[in-house]
């Protein structure tokens, strides 16, 4: 980038200082805090001594005082003596007080640099940057993070610091079509996930503690009683479930809308954009080389109405950033599959999911499965009949039922999951597929590969299978291949990437 080019942008090498307005974001954070910990500790303690309303109340306005206070003079120190500047080689980040640290990465590795705002840092035009450098292990070289800038500055400095192209004014005057944008048909399927009855029984948690703190949690159970005083115990649980699950639905709703509200996926120039949040606003960005492939994932739920989610494999990519409710390697939301694999296509610019001859696995692999799931099953009846027999005939009763009830279901997953076993070679690409219930689908770039692990246990090797793990730099560094033939097994890897595995093969006489 020329000195012009960086002036420009604002970069012009000087050091900066963070936003000042960083000490009164802090002061609202902490008296919120102070008030959401504190108001219950008070209410309980008032509840128990109302003669102590006095006192207890001085203490409690003195805490969040003083917690407050320290919060805003930490904060003001580190706004003083923190500063950060934007070279042509290098960005650099350091505090200079007491203690005097200096973090610096170069130009060149920087990788990604995403964008963070909350609903406080929004109201003061101010956003998170957090510069990194795709390496997979975290330290105080592999990511730069200014906390808070400027809302406007943080878009230069993601513009500058990712645009290594030569400015080009046809692409500025044009920007690319986005590759996706949010459809609210999608909404459907937020439902579905196992985040429903997770948040339906954490409301039910939150309605009994509040009640408690307060004093009313006996007249809460007297209205319930008075209301449905002729259900029986087992009507009782089940609309209390009901009314778990409608909770549960309504608030999966809002979280979806929370997290994927104006969602957008674009590329510019080579990198890939997520943006995307309703109160607190995300923008992700990718660089295109670093891409090693795509994971499409169908959740039991989305897959029995025909979705799928597209995640991102690429190198350095971390699992789950810090304050994330969703993995940052996540593209598109449950969507249609349709537009699941339209997405991978527009994002790899190849359709290996689609063009992909799937070879399926030996039927030692569907015994092996079954047999592991009905072992399952017999253990926890087993258990059951043995305490059953020791202690009381009602675990005996249990064992039989647990029997009948549980059998079936373990059946499914287990032919379910031998279905979805396959392998396949597609141009560029390898694709892996498997899972139980969930299944995903993974295209994996073949120059992407960097070693193949072969496991065997024993039962595998008396059935003549093995499982084969393509070893890579992105997520979470391998994606396996399950229960495949022996010799299919190690004929694909070493027909996937020539001359990696072939060396330690020998000819079986």
């Amino acid at each position: 980038m020329t000195v012009a080019a960086e002036k420009a942008g604002g970069m012009t090498g000087e050091w900066r200082r963070l936003h000042r307005r960083t000490v009164a974001v802090t002061a609202l954070t902490l008296a919120g805090l102070s008030v959401s910990i504190g108001a219950p500790i008070v209410l309980g303690m008032l509840r128990d001594d109302d003669r102590a309303a006095g006192p207890v109340l001085l203490v409690a306005v003195g805490a969040a005082i003083l917690l407050t206070g320290g919060g805003m003079l930490v904060d003001r120190l580190r706004w003083r003596h923190t500063s950060y500047r934007v070279t042509a080689e290098r960005v650099e980040l350091r505090f200079a007080w007491v203690l005097h640290t200096q973090r610096s990465i170069p130009r060149e590795r920087v990788r990604t640099v995403d964008l963070t705002a909350n609903p406080l840092l929004r109201a003061f035009g101010l956003a998170k940057v957090k510069i990194g450098t795709g390496q997979r292990v975290t330290g105080q070289h592999s990511h730069v993070t200014l906390d808070p800038v400027d809302r406007a500055h943080a878009e230069e400095l993601r513009r500058v610091l990712l645009d290594r192209a030569p400015a080009a004014p046809a692409r500025a005057a044009r920007p690319d079509p986005p590759l996706a944008e949010l459809d609210w048909q999608w909404l459907r399927y937020a439902p579905i996930s196992v985040t429903t009855p997770i948040l339906g029984a954490a409301a039910f948690g939150a309605v009994m503690q509040a009640s408690d703190w307060l004093g009313l949690q006996g007249e809460m159970f007297e209205t319930v009683r008075d209301l449905f005083g002729g259900l029986s115990v087992l009507g009782l649980i089940g609309l209390l479930v009901a009314a778990g699950l409608v909770v549960g639905f309504v608030g999966s709703l809002g979280l979806f809308v929370e997290m994927w509200w104006r969602y957008r996926l674009t590329r510019e120039g080579g990198t890939l954009r997520v943006h995307r949040g309703l109160l607190t606003t995300r923008s992700l960005s990718l660089e295109q080389r670093r891409l090693r492939g795509v994971d499409v994932f169908e959740a039991l739920g989305s897959r029995l109405l025909g979705a799928a989610r597209v995640d991102v494999v690429a190198t350095g990519l971390q699992v789950r950033s810090d304050n994330e409710r969703s993995d940052p390697k996540t593209l598109l939301p449950a969507a249609p599959l349709a537009v699941a694999h339209r997405v991978a296509v527009d994002v790899l610019g190849a359709s290996p999911l689609s063009d992909v001859d799937i070879r399926r696995h030996p039927r030692a692999a569907r015994t092996r499965r079954v047999r592991w799931a009905l072992l399952a099953v017999f253990g926890v009846v087993a258990v059951l009949a043995v305490l059953g027999s020791l202690l009381t005939t009602v675990l005996v009763h249990l064992a039989w039922i647990a029997a009948v009830v549980a059998t079936p279901p373990a059946l499914a997953l287990a032919l379910d999951d031998y279905r979805n076993l396959g392998h396949g070679l597609s141009g560029d690409y390898l694709v892996t597929r498997y899972g139980a219930g969930s299944r995903h689908t993974v295209a994996l770039l073949r120059s992407g590969v960097i070693g193949w692990t072969v496991r065997r246990s024993l039962f595998q090797r008396r059935a003549g299978l093995v499982t084969i793990a393509a070893t890579t730099a992105a997520n979470n560094g391998e994606y396996v291949i399950r229960d495949v033939g022996e010799s299919e097994g190690l004929s694909f890897a070493a027909e996937a990437v020539p001359d990696l595995l072939t060396p330690f093969l020998e000819p079986r006489p």
